[in-house]
């Protein structure tokens, strides 16, 4: 894992009691490679590389650990993340 700070969109559902306090994330990583398991990002203001969201890399951690909130995907995007989940996962 690096050790330096990325950002990732969280896919978490929001639930006000949650048994834990963690949340689900998909990484966003500047390295292409054209998969099925990735999603291309549109050029973003908060952003500095467009980039994809690599859905392989979901992964948990706690909420302390998130250190800023950087913005809001279009639902669009969203949209997508979440079907390529279903794809990753086998879901549909």
């Amino acid at each position: 894992m690096a050790a330096k700070t990325r950002p990732v969109v969280v896919v978490s559902r929001y639930d006000e009691d949650p048994p834990r306090v963690l949340v689900l994330y998909v990484p966003l990583t500047s390295e292409d490679r054209d998969s099925a398991y990735e999603v291309k990002m549109p050029k973003l203001p908060f952003l500095r590389l467009e980039g994809v969201a690599n859905v392989q890399g979901i992964g948990s951690l706690p909420v302390k650990r998130l250190e800023r909130r950087l913005g809001v995907l279009p639902a669009e995007v969203m949209a997508r993340i979440k079907q390529s989940l279903r794809f990753a996962l086998d879901l549909d």
